[in-house]
Formats: structure tokens, C-alpha cells, sequence
């Protein structure tokens, strides 16, 4: 005897998982791009200290020393990112099943899962291919995680860069050696604004996120930084859903990003990226 089983579906959907977006702390938006797909930025340059010739004896003729003139030069930002996606959903489609496969639900997965991981690794990546101190790679250890953070940070500090608002990313590999270091003690007491922008706790004065492997250059081992010195523009976010447009009976969804992101070149030194060997290797 055949018996047919009855066949249940849920108005459930088995959602990727996803991290929002932690860049924010990580960047600014000092400048605007509104009606320019460029920005130039000037670089000024400074004079010398010397010694103040009391007596008029020096070759100058001012006592003050040489007279030096200041260089004004630019720097050149251009978005080199404009991207976009599309996707139709059919009526039908919206209907038979039980309303999951949605424009408005399938637009903002498509934000979740695919624009904000995009720009994200596109961000970071810049940050550690800009940075302005880049010791050689080393494989990280439980044992010695805790001097190399150290060392970012002195160098943070011979390089003036403010103290406070520093930033320490790190994988959750990465992470767990700290977890297991014995001379760390992170300060987890975090105001509930950091929590909500991804800040697991304090380290040295530093807050400390943690970001998926994924979205990190491949030999990614941590990185120390300083939001004022990368520029992470969004010139144009545009998400639009159709319904029922010429040749289609459902949703026609079209998205477009411009952005982009830039390490000003006087400030490349708030940046400390310390990189593992590809592989595994030594």
C-alpha cells in the first residue's frame, strides 16, 4: 500500500548569516563629494625652527634666519566604485510562497548579504594597503599577541596620532589568542553606544572589534588605527522596486553604490597593519 506523506511548508526562510557593518568607527566623512565625482584636498607644508641671530651678524638679513616659503600642494580623491545589481520577482513567484520571496524582504537580504560585505572588504582593504607602518609578517601566537599589540600602539604614539579613538581590529582567530593570552586583561565595561557599533571591549585604549575573516585581506593579522586618517565616502546608495514595469508582471528591484575610500597621505601613519604569513609559512 502507497501512501502519500503530507508535505509542509513554513513561512520561514533559512536567512544567511551576516554581520552589519563596523566601519563607522573605523572612518569618517570629513569631506563631500555632493555635485564632484573628485576632490582635491591641499597639503600644506611648515617652517623650520632656527636660532634667532640677536646680534644681525648671520648672512641673513633677517635675524629671524632664512625666509622659507610653504608648499601647497593637493592631493587627488576619485570614487572608482560604482556598482549595482538587479533581480525580477514574479507575481506568482511572491504568491506561492507564502509571501517570502518579497521585493521589499529580498532587497534588504541583498543589502545584508551582498552590498554591505562588499563595501566593507573594499574599505579595509585600502586601510592595510595604505597603512603607513607595516612591520613584516609574523605568525601570531597566544604567547605573543600581546607585545605586538604593544608595538602598534608605541608606534601610534611616536607618530602623534590622537590616543583617544583608536581602534584595534582583529579576526576571530585572532581573538580567541588573545582570549588565551595570559597578560591580557580587556576592559569589557563598554558604553551600550560602542556595543552597538561592534565594540567587544578595551585594550591598551583601544577599542577593540572583532570582523569576520571574510571581509579582511587574506593575511590579515590585526590591525591598529585611527579614524582620521581614511576617508570612507558614500556619494550615492539608490534602491528602487518596480512594480509591474514593461515585460514583467511582479517586481523588477534595481540598486546602485557609489563609494569609496582614501588614506589622506599626511595622515597614513594613524594606520599600523601587521599582517601573518600567506598560508601559514613560518
Amino acid at each position: 500500500m502507497a501512501i502519500d506523506l503530507v508535505e509542509k511548508f513554513l513561512p520561514y526562510v533559512d536567512e544567511q548569516f551576516s554581520t552589519e557593518s563596523k566601519k563607522s568607527l573605523l572612518t569618517n566623512r570629513d569631506f563631500t563629494w555632493s555635485g564632484a565625482h573628485t576632490v582635491k584636498v591641499y597639503k600644506i607644508s611648515t617652517s623650520g625652527m632656527n636660532d634667532y641671530d640677536r646680534a644681525g651678524t648671520g648672512e641673513s638679513w633677517s635675524r629671524y634666519g632664512a625666509v622659507a616659503g610653504l608648499d601647497a600642494t593637493t592631493e587627488e580623491f576619485t570614487l572608482t566604485r560604482d556598482r549595482s545589481f538587479t533581480f525580477a520577482i514574479d507575481k506568482l513567484d511572491t504568491d506561492e510562497t507564502a509571501q517570502q520571496l518579497a521585493a521589499a524582504t529580498a532587497l534588504a537580504r541583498q543589502n545584508r548579504e551582498v552590498v554591505i560585505p562588499e563595501v566593507d572588504a573594499h574599505v579595509y582593504g585600502v586601510m592595510c594597503a595604505n597603512a603607513g607602518h607595516k612591520p613584516a609578517a609574523k605568525a601570531l601566537t597566544a604567547t605573543n599577541i600581546y607585545t605586538e599589540v604593544l608595538a602598534a600602539s608605541q608606534a601610534l604614539d611616536d607618530a602623534e596620532v590622537p590616543e583617544t579613538g583608536r581602534v584595534l581590529v582583529v579576526t576571530p582567530a585572532v581573538y580567541v589568542l588573545m582570549k588565551k593570552c595570559k597578560d591580557i586583561v580587556m576592559e569589557t565595561d563598554v558604553g551600550n553606544d560602542l556595543r552597538l557599533k561592534g565594540v567587544i571591549g578595551i585594550l591598551d585604549g583601544m577599542n577593540v572589534l572583532k570582523i569576520p575573516a571574510v571581509r579582511l585581506p587574506a593575511d590579515f593579522g590585526f590591525m591598529a588605527a585611527h579614524p582620521c586618517a581614511t576617508v570612507a565616502p558614500v556619494k550615492l546608495e539608490d534602491y528602487t522596486v518596480h512594480k509591474n514595469p514593461p515585460g514583467i508582471s511582479g517586481a523588477l528591484v534595481e540598486g546602485r553604490i557609489c563609494y569609496d575610500a582614501f588614506v589622506l597621505d599626511n595622515k597614513v601613519k594613524a594606520i599600523y597593519y601587521q599582517a601573518q604569513p600567506a598560508n601559514g609559512e613560518g
